[in-house]
């Protein structure tokens, strides 16, 4: 039989909201779009962890955090872990990666002046790197526009000069580059060429096709830096509840790399800079739309639709202002709820699953389509029952949620305000259709929402008497979940003189 293709694309902090909420109507995303009315949606998709380096572990691992553990950027992977391209090498693909999977090697036996471990933007173990888009040490782009003529340095701010808008120092002002140049074409021009010259030597190919935005710094070129009007769009929910959590995330100044000149002051943000930011990220995601548009045309030009598997995804979201918050370290929905898009060859189209599915359950779901089981290990399950109108016997009603909020090398805003030791700052979250129960470390109280009554997660029922018995309900079914998936590689082997 011949081999299908196998397209894995992921979005760098793509909130759902963006395609399925109350930003959707205010960005135009025609390809996704397009790709949703031909493929399944799975309205109800979580990452399991955050940030960037642990989600994508958990993705490409099939793996919680608290089996894959590397929970944080800079975490590394350990070598026994399989990944989706290790897998899928044992059936005969080489997995090609065009960007970066953020994952660090196990340092075992590495000599520790080995430069692989000096940066967390490493390659994940099966797949070859044949475009290197890594954001804090990539220089394949830089180069490439220092070859078409731009000045490329870094500036006494420590800032790259490629991500400083040009004009009066404003977000919405374009980047220095042009459109044609931007990061996002450039990634996309790269894998067109090296995809198409498989396809004509008539290669199977499975490339796993990663864009860097709409993560930030938020700086677009023209014209997606003002196509969409801040004035048009709906500011976020800014109440938050009040708990240790939120106050020791606004402890101290955050993240400094949202724009160029911010200060990390998100409480203090004005609404009209919040609306521009919004803005332009969403002009981002146009962006990515329109390049994703074009592999879509040319899988369609060169007859391969019809035999390839393409993922539409993210690595995890963006707090995008909800509750003053920026970025993906949270226990709040916008950073945990990203979109998903199965189209599978020979499947109807124009699907919406609402079951609550997760990020583990991708590496299961590519191994499933190409002809291979997932390893025992792998704690998610394929999704590609979902896409022919079935419910798999079984099917998790909640997801379970995890994120680490220590850091080895100095404490971080919430060892600091919570005099916490590295290993007591995780985090576990049970997140079910109607509740969502979220248990912190150290003696930190935990926090209880109603997601009916409360969507925007504004009001923290933990301590309130009333909910006694759903705080307990969820607390247990959360310890029994995670007894129930910890580390399964060998635990279904009994070794005896009569095994």
């Amino acid at each position: 039989m011949t081999k299908g293709n196998v397209l894995l694309v992921t979005l760098d902090q793509l909130a759902a909201s963006v395609l399925d909420g109350d930003l959707a109507a205010h960005v135009p995303t025609p390809n996704l779009d397009r790709l949703r009315g031909q493929g399944t949606y799975f309205a109800n998709h979580f990452t399991v962890t955050v940030p960037c380096g642990p989600a994508r572990a958990s993705l490409l691992t099939g793996l919680y955090a608290m089996n894959h553990r590397a929970v944080r950027n800079g975490a590394p992977l350990a070598r026994h872990h399989a990944t989706v391209a290790t897998e899928a090498r044992k059936s005969g693909y080489e997995p090609l990666l065009f960007g970066y999977s953020d994952v660090m090697p196990d340092p075992t036996g590495v000599d520790p002046e080995d430069p692989d471990l000096s940066v967390y933007e490493g390659v994940a173990p099966g797949f070859r790197e044949l475009v290197e888009m890594r954001l804090e040490h990539g220089r394949e782009w830089p180069g490439y526009l220092a070859e078409k003529g731009y000045d490329v340095h870094m500036g006494p701010d420590n800032w790259p000069s490629f991500f400083v808008p040009q004009g009066e120092g404003r977000p919405s002002d374009p980047a220095p580059y042009a459109a044609e140049h931007s990061d996002t074409c450039y990634l996309t021009d790269r894998t067109l060429t090296a995809l198409d010259i498989r396809h004509r030597l008539g290669e199977a190919w499975f490339a796993h096709l990663t864009y860097i935005r709409p993560h930030p710094p938020l700086l677009a070129p023209a014209p997606y830096n003002r196509l969409v009007d801040p004035a048009s769009l709906p500011l976020p929910e800014l109440a938050a509840p009040d708990h240790p959590f939120v106050s020791a995330w606004f402890s101290r100044p955050v993240f400094g790399g949202l724009y160029h000149g911010f200060d990390g002051d998100c409480a203090g943000m004005s609404a009209a800079r919040m609306a521009e930011l919004r803005a332009v990220y969403l002009g981002l995601v146009a962006e990515v739309d329109h390049h994703l548009g074009r592999v879509l045309d040319w899988l369609d030009v060169t007859g391969q639709a019809d035999n390839t598997l393409v993922v539409v995804t993210a690595d995890h979201g963006e707090m995008l202002g909800a509750k003053r918050m920026w970025g993906k370290e949270s226990v709040f929905e916008p950073a945990y709820h990203v979109p998903l898009i199965l189209r599978v060859p020979g499947q109807p189209g124009g699907t919406r699953v609402e079951a609550i599915t997760e990020s583990v359950d991708l590496a299961p779901t590519v191994l499933d389509w190409i002809g291979r089981a997932a390893p025992e290990a792998m704690d998610g399950a394929s999704l590609l029952p979902f896409c022919t109108g079935e419910t798999p016997t079984g099917w998790r009603d909640a997801a379970l949620l995890e994120a680490d909020f220590g850091d080895p090398r100095r404490p971080t805003r919430f060892q600091a305000a919570w005099d916490l030791p590295l290993n007591r700052c995780g985090v576990s979250i049970l997140r079910e259709a109607a509740w969502k129960y979220v248990h912190f470390g150290g003696g930190v109280p935990p926090m209880l929402f109603d997601l009916k009554a409360d969507p925007n997660e504004t009001r923290d029922l933990a301590a309130d008497p009333a909910h006694a018995s759903e705080v307990s309900r969820l607390a247990r079914k959360l310890l029994d979940r995670m007894s129930e998936r910890r580390d399964r590689r060998l635990t279904g082997w009994t070794l005896s003189p009569h095994s």
